[in-house]
């Protein structure tokens, strides 16, 4: 999910979510398992996959932005960089994880002196 300026939308995106991938990821959030993206991009698709409530088969372009306000539906985690403040990368993992546990991690993760973004550092992010 690239994102050029902070503040500004990402760009649409190609995805696709094949009916196995759709169907495991129900079958896992039904049973109360977690379901750990791996990359912004994944959590898009499935996110737009998941526009009905549950996940469908889908492929297409997404123009959907992950927020706070729209929340997540398919994704109970997620395995990505270190975003920019007020880029639309950071509102979902706000969306994921909340506001207080991701702003503490940020400040852990300034204090350690970690990388940013393509060349940086990742961590797992987790909705409790």
């Amino acid at each position: 999910m690239a994102s050029p300026e902070k503040d500004e939308p990402p760009y649409a995106e190609r995805y696709a979510v094949p009916e196995a991938t759709a169907r495991l990821v129900d079958l896992t959030l039904g049973s109360g398992r977690r379901v750990v993206a791996a990359g912004t991009t994944v959590v898009r698709a499935l996110e737009t996959a998941a526009a009905g409530g549950l996940v469908t088969a889908s492929e297409g372009w997404t123009t959907h932005v992950v927020t706070p306000a729209t929340g997540v539906r398919a994704v109970t985690g997620l395995i990505t960089g270190l975003h920019e403040p007020r880029s639309s990368h950071l509102m979902m993992l706000t969306a994921i994880a909340g506001e207080r546990p991701l702003r503490a991690a940020y400040e852990a993760a300034l204090r350690e002196r970690y990388l940013w973004h393509e060349f940086g550092d990742a961590h797992l992010i987790l909705r409790t």
